[in-house]
């Protein structure tokens, strides 16, 4: 009688197991294209290809001088809420360069288009001054991939614009506050951005609910 009790103590204890490591047991699955962790995908994402806002709506600009700097994140997070056709080219130019900047040294890179255009002829930049800030951390880029073949010469002629992708290796959180900084300038304008980020979101999961009851 011992002998059976015993078995069946193990029996459960093996099924008990066994349950808990199989993937996927009592939780969904996960979102595909998640940036990995909380502070970047937000856990979960609504679907891709129903935002409407404008790549300028969710961009930081500074201007310096004769510069112009615009800075775009191009975490999920923040792209899934853009027109199809932004969000199809912006995420296509994250992921293209996304292998170069896991090969610089960086895990899980934070990827931002940076522009730099210019109003006056022979201007230069200095792509190293471009930072971040948020809750009192002080971000630095930690590779920058130029898209523009002329951005290594680090000067504009008028009405000429130079990019790259930057990547940082430190999380940023999309629904807190952040501050662009260029040379002595600065720009805390992305928390106009949050609310117009959250309320697109409603927008984009109600559009997504319906377009799946049409099917």
């Amino acid at each position: 009688m011992t002998s059976v009790r015993a078995s069946g103590l193990a029996l459960m204890a093996i099924t008990a197991l066994a349950c808990a490591a199989a993937p996927g047991a009592g939780s969904a699955d996960p979102q595909p294209d998640a940036p990995a962790g909380s502070a970047r995908g937000q856990e979960s994402l609504p679907p891709a290809g129903h935002g409407s806002l404008k790549q300028d709506e969710v961009t930081m600009s500074v201007r310096s001088g004769a510069l112009l700097l615009k800075v775009t994140p191009l975490s999920e997070a923040v792209i899934r809420m853009l027109a199809p056709d932004t969000y199809t080219r912006l995420h296509g130019l994250a992921e293209s360069r996304r292998p170069e900047a896991i090969a610089s040294g960086i895990e899980q890179p934070e990827l931002f288009l940076v522009s730099f255009f210019s109003y006056q002829p022979d201007v230069s930049f200095l792509p190293q001054d471009v930072q971040l800030l948020q809750q009192g951390r002080l971000l630095r880029p930690r590779a920058v991939l130029p898209i523009t073949s002329g951005w290594g010469q680090q000067r504009l002629q008028q009405q000429e614009t130079q990019s790259a992708i930057y990547a940082f290796d430190e999380p940023l959180n999309y629904e807190l506050p952040i501050t662009l900084s260029y040379a002595t300038q600065q720009n805390d304008g992305w928390r106009n951005v949050i609310p117009r980020l959250q309320a697109e979101r409603t927008k984009v999961q109600s559009r997504a609910g319906a377009s799946t009851d049409g099917r």
